[in-house]
């Protein structure tokens, strides 16, 4: 598979758009810990290397990359938290996060480069969604990578203050350790109740 590039990017430049910002969030199939989201405004003239999907990306890549993208781009990350997840739901909590990180930005965009095909409702600044971005835009794929490590390293804290669900490994996602740990221990503050795995333990803990 190709690695992203930047034609969308210069694209946008040509027709006028001086500072372009991929947006991209983590998180949303995780049954604990918030949705996280990063917008990246990468430098035209000093683009890191071995920027890719974040998933395609081995621990140590992703970290160097991560670094290079520090040390090179205008970043910001942003978070819908476990309540709003549960009172919005998933999706509307993961827009949240990518507004929140867009308005994050030290230098404000004129356009956005938003990944998947829904942008925030009510977003009023110049963007396109594109499905896949993180594969196909460099921008939006450094994206993935700051809001992946940063939630990433959000999770393993809270693994130290709720010890027992390997979050620092599994980062909140539905493994089977998991799901046993939430069996065997139970539910914390951190837990998604709106999501099945966990409703389905307070529903039977109710009966």
């Amino acid at each position: 598979m190709p690695l992203p590039d930047f034609d969308v990017e210069t694209h946008l430049i040509k027709k006028g758009y001086a500072v372009i910002a991929g947006v991209d969030e983590v998180g949303r199939g995780c049954i604990a810990g918030p949705v996280t989201s990063a917008a990246v405004i990468v430098n035209p003239h000093n683009i890191p290397s071995g920027i890719n999907d974040s998933k395609k990306l081995s621990l140590k890549d992703r970290e160097k990359t991560y670094q290079a993208i520090k040390d090179t781009c205008t970043f910001s990350v942003a978070h819908a938290t476990v309540e709003e997840i549960d009172q919005i739901n998933i999706l509307q909590a993961s827009l949240l996060s990518m507004q929140r990180a867009i308005a994050g930005l030290n230098i404000p965009p004129d356009f956005v480069l938003i990944d998947g095909n829904k942008s925030p409702e009510g977003f009023e600044r110049k963007s396109k969604t594109i499905v896949k971005g993180d594969c196909k835009s460099i921008s939006i794929a450094a994206a993935s990578i700051v809001a992946k490590i940063s939630r990433d390293q959000l999770m393993s804290r809270l693994d130290k203050n709720f010890p027992g669900y390997a979050w620092s490994k599994n980062a909140g996602y539905p493994t089977k350790f998991h799901k046993s740990a939430i069996f065997n221990i139970g539910i914390t503050p951190y837990h998604r109740r709106s999501f099945k795995p966990v409703y389905n333990m307070l529903y039977k803990k109710n009966i």
